[in-house]
């Protein structure tokens, strides 16, 4: 039985110290930034596809597992162009026709709202509603195609588009050429799903038996970590970095951040390279009672 970490230590949220802090809440949100590598302001970039079109209607399917709902891109209520959002507490039943869109380029390595790095080619979406992360299921009502999609991100919010897809989710319905389509969106109820650690073990073990052609999880970008807290105490932090890496087989740092004129010190396990292990450690930290960590993908590591 590993101790519980107390977070009394803790002088500021995990969000305040992310890297995620400065990014729009989601693909159309408010953004005043400059595009990278130019003058022209983000919000006046036009999204689309690779210069070269991607064909990637082979990729495979995402495996829905039941996830931990985080702190990061849940907040609720939240306001967007005038507009109040309520996050759902429970996503069994939900059911929602509308239109979907997606984007591309734009948004491309940039963070999602709960922290993570949006991959145009990952069987992903952004939500205005749904807990983040969710797993939902979004057919093409034209052409019945349906696929299932990892809800990481906030968005659409345009009058009467109710998801946006990735590149490749978009690719895969047939709606890349018109930008929108009629769907279905049902939400996957996450009791109903296996744990990330059971599913883990199945693909490892499938793996093994060369039963599976490739993992369907998708590699995370470089320096990608879990953080499980920042504490006023470089001895604190030092303790609780001991019992994390007793009881992961992960490395575990230390990394001290001025915070408000504040010496602060935080606690990574990482770096994680692919999305399955990421959500299975997380669960096990929270099985452990080490608390919530939040991912973070740190480009000055």
């Amino acid at each position: 039985m590993y101790k519980k970490i107390s977070t009394l230590g803790a002088v500021c949220t995990l969000a305040l110290l992310s890297a995620c802090t400065t990014v729009p809440l989601s693909p159309k949100g408010q953004g005043g930034d400059k595009s990278a590598g130019s003058d022209v302001p983000f919000d006046q970039v036009r999204d689309s596809g690779p210069a070269v079109p991607v064909d990637m209607m082979a990729t495979p399917e995402v495996t829905p597992v039941r996830e931990p709902i985080g702190v990061a891109g849940n907040k609720s209520p939240y306001v967007v162009n005038g507009v109040k959002y309520r996050i759902l507490k429970g996503v069994k039943g939900y059911r929602e026709k509308g239109q979907a869109s997606w984007y591309g380029t734009k948004f491309h390595g940039r963070k999602t709202a709960n922290g993570e790095v949006y991959n145009m080619y990952a069987m992903s979406a952004a939500h205005k509603t749904l807990p983040l992360p969710s797993y939902a299921k979004v057919t093409n009502l034209d052409n019945g195609r349906s696929v299932i999609v990892r809800v990481n991100d906030r968005g659409p919010f345009v009058p009467g588009r109710i998801i946006d897809l990735s590149y490749t989710a978009a690719q895969k319905l047939g709606y890349i050429d018109k930008g929108v389509a009629r769907v279905v969106v049902e939400a996957l109820d996450p009791a109903a799903l296996p744990s990330a650690s059971e599913t883990l073990a199945i693909e490892k073990d499938a793996a093994a038996r060369q039963a599976l052609p490739q993992d369907a999880s998708f590699k995370l970008p470089a320096n990608t970590f879990l953080q499980v807290g920042a504490y006023s105490s470089a001895s604190q932090a030092e303790e609780v970095r001991t019992q994390l890496a007793a009881a992961f087989g992960y490395p575990v740092s230390v990394s001290p951040v001025e915070s408000g004129g504040k010496s602060l010190y935080r606690v990574r396990i990482g770096p994680i390279a692919q999305q399955r292990a990421l959500v299975s450690l997380r669960e096990s930290i929270e099985k452990k009672s080490f608390g919530q960590p939040q991912v973070v993908v740190d480009a000055g590591e």
